[in-house]
């Protein structure tokens, strides 16, 4: 009995390779419409002066040799299209080299953005996406037999990933030890889904049993992904269940998806292709100068492995973070500490030359984050909404929105064209407000009597001022 799937495992490798290559799309789509608001030359955090004071060495990036608005989406689309030409099986089918070319390409692109990114791009799942594309690389083209080494090393990255966040888990809220987080993680999650209030309202003991599983599935189950077939397929089955559960009680941008399509890379042949019935092509070990290159790899990961075991293995594990500037053999972890209490970051403009108690104050009304309690939140991931992240964030802390925040509120308070492309609704259309202003308000959810009773799908409370209102001059200078 193989231990691994070998030669024989296309099918894993191109549920693995085609899911990736649609991840890198909607990871370069993200890129080309949220840039030039977030990053741009005129954006809330902008690349040109972030490289002012940044070397190569410390963000190796395209965007060293030069910057524009307009290069930036010429990367942003470049990645795009080969991602899309990928997921279409064209790149699968060029000679050894050009195939693996073309992977590269994607991940130097993507990597040259996330590296400038900044806050926008300070997430977990940024390189877990440039781990699994730069292993992507070494998998060879359809006439390649997926080399054994990688296919180990796809499964020791899903590892990290499921055991990481496991840990952390355990190391972190004691709610995840008596098993009572999930009372508040639906509700307080950074975006809920359309789903997540009738998550929220399942009976305490399934909350619990949701907890313990989850505890199973990402402590114990992971090391049975390097047991003899069927025993890894069924353990990676498991975890593309419990994947697909988190994706519908809410939205983590791509992070669910790289699981399940690692997760893919393990299960046996013979079950896909009952599943399946695609038919196989006929495939060899590939010439030795790719022999060799997967071998480097191969030492490249054992060797950078060392980082990321002795943070699994510290007493201070780290939840997210690349351990080298490649962002390559990484930690990774998720919800070491749950909040019990929802807070929302609402903004408002007004008209008034002089705000006072009579003024009329309108509300912004973002795209993923509750606003509007009447409004039933939306499925967007695996598309990651950056800003309205971050605007949770600020909720939690405001430090975590100093260096952007007043800068955001200045393209408010201008009708900032790139900047309102990120909102659903701005109510200042015809002309920009005088003012603006940010008030913090306690979220919860409506149970299922109010849910009837006024078709709301959220409470709240107004509890503090997070910004005083501001005009444009202020909002500049403050």
């Amino acid at each position: 009995m193989d231990w691994f799937a070998t030669g024989g495992s296309w099918l894993g490798r191109w549920l693995f390779t085609e899911g990736l290559a649609v991840l890198y799309a909607v990871a370069f789509l993200c890129a080309a419409n949220q840039f030039r608001a977030l990053l741009g030359t005129n954006g809330l955090l902008p690349i040109p002066r972030y490289l002012r004071g940044t070397r190569f060495r410390r963000s190796p990036s395209l965007f060293h040799l030069h910057y524009s608005d307009r290069f930036f989406a010429a990367v942003a689309w470049t990645g795009a299209g080969l991602a899309v030409l990928t997921a279409a099986g064209l790149t699968a089918r060029l000679p050894l080299g050009l195939c693996m070319l073309v992977w590269f390409a994607m991940w130097l692109l993507y990597l040259s953005i996330v590296n400038v990114g900044q806050s926008w791009y300070a997430f977990g799942w940024e390189s877990l996406l440039l781990e699994a594309g730069f292993l992507a690389v070494f998998l060879g083209n359809s006439a390649t037999e997926a080399p054994l080494a990688v296919m180990i090393a796809l499964r020791w990255l899903l590892f990290r990933l499921e055991f990481g966040a496991g840990l952390i888990k355990m190391r972190g809220d004691r709610c995840w030890r008596n098993l009572t987080c999930l009372y508040y993680h639906h509700e307080t999650q950074p975006m809920p889904g359309p789903l997540s209030w009738y998550f929220h309202h399942l009976p305490g003991p399934l909350h619990r049993v949701e907890a313990a599983g989850n505890h199973v599935t990402q402590l114990v189950v992971p090391f049975l992904l390097f047991a003899p077939q069927p025993i890894a397929g069924a353990a990676a089955g498991l975890m593309i269940v419990t994947q697909l559960w988190l994706v519908a009680s809410g939205n983590f941008s791509w992070l669910n998806w790289v699981a399940i399509v690692l997760a893919t890379s393990v299960l046996p042949e013979p079950f896909l292709e009952r599943v399946l019935p695609v038919a196989a092509p006929d495939t060899s070990p590939g010439p030795p100068a790719f022999a060799v290159s997967v071998a480097a790899l191969t030492v490249a990961v054992v060797v950078l492995s060392y980082w990321p075991v002795r943070n699994l293995l510290g007493r201070r594990q780290l939840m997210n973070a690349s351990f080298n500037r490649w962002h390559l053999v990484n930690t990774y972890g998720a919800f070491g500490s749950i909040t019990r209490v929802r807070m929302e970051v609402v903004i408002e403009g007004t008209t008034d030359t002089v705000p006072g108690p009579q003024s009329r104050w309108l509300e912004y009304e973002f795209k993923g984050k509750p606003g509007d309690p009447r409004r039933r939140p939306r499925q967007f991931a695996p598309y990651h909404l950056r800003l309205d992240w971050l605007m949770w964030f600020a909720a939690i802390s405001p430090s975590y929105a100093d260096t952007w925040f007043l800068a955001f509120v200045s393209k408010l308070l201008d009708n900032d064209r790139a900047t309102l492309k990120l909102l659903r609704h701005n109510p200042f259309d015809d002309e920009p407000p005088t003012f603006v202003r940010a008030r913090m308000y306690e979220y919860h959810f409506t149970d299922w009597r109010a849910r009837r009773a006024t078709g709301a799908w959220w409470e709240r409370e107004l509890v503090s001022e997070f910004l005083r209102p501001v005009t444009l001059g202020r909002a500049e200078h403050r």
